[in-house]
């Protein structure tokens, strides 16, 4: 959409970056616990790997980097090591978060592109693919350094058989509780405004002020040139 702020758009990423530090080791039992420093490393190392990959893929396919991408491919790898920050090594926290950002990318295409479903911040991408991701991680990535969790790379597939039943579950509930909400809200009081109201936007036909003042004008004058291409096809009309 025309008129956003991007520089707004890297400031509330680095926001979020900046909370993770707190939401991941906050996890641990306390902060005198010597994991919490391998938790900060690894929130870091994935939320950085992600933004690299996702600016470098934009860029090798449009020829530019793309600042909107990297922030996703940030939230992505962010996102994705929440689950596993405190069973595995640094090395795996890169690992995460490259596969988060490419994970993220190929689900906003499927969602966006070819499912058509409105998602214009990619927040079902960031946050339910590259959590699901991270889930899996678990089983995948844990060493057995802390508290005896161990994955498929340490020798064991126990743990990512528990993070798969983990993720199923997830799943399910999240697609029960949505679906009955949405198609709740959908029969009762409605979930969708009229195409004249999409059409003008929501800040001018619901809180009566435009958000986007010069995108306002350009519907204005949208709406005057095919009122006027209406009225010369009524003209040529009348003439025959």
């Amino acid at each position: 959409m025309p008129a956003h702020n991007m520089t707004y758009v890297v400031l509330g990423t680095f926001l979020l970056y900046f909370g993770w530090f707190g939401f991941n080791p906050g996890s641990t039992l306390a902060a005198t616990d010597l994991r919490t420093s391998v938790v900060i490393v690894n929130t870091f190392l994935a939320g950085a790997a992600g933004a690299v990959v996702a600016i470098f893929v934009t860029w090798a396919k449009q020829g530019k980097p793309n600042v909107g991408w990297m922030c996703n491919g940030a939230l992505g790898g962010l996102v994705a090591i929440t689950a596993p920050c405190a069973w595995i090594p640094s090395w795996a926290a890169v690992v995460i978060g490259i596969f988060a950002a490419l994970i993220m990318m190929g689900s906003t295409w499927l969602l966006d592109w070819k499912l058509k479903i409105d998602d214009p911040l990619g927040a079902v991408s960031v946050h339910g693919s590259c959590g699901l991701w991270g889930l899996l991680c678990v089983g995948i990535f844990a060493d057995g350094s802390y508290g005896g969790v161990i994955g498929c790379i340490a020798g064991s597939g126990w743990q990512l058989l528990a993070q798969f039943v983990s993720v199923v579950v997830v799943m399910g509930w999240a697609f029960a509780c949505g679906g009955f909400i949405w198609f709740t809200m959908k029969y009762t009081m409605g979930i969708r405004v009229s195409k004249e109201v999409e059409r003008i936007g929501l800040d001018h036909a619901i809180h009566g002020y435009d958000c986007y003042p010069a995108f306002h004008r350009l519907m204005v004058l949208e709406k005057a040139f095919y009122a006027q291409q209406k009225a010369m096809k009524r003209k040529a009309a009348t003439k025959k």
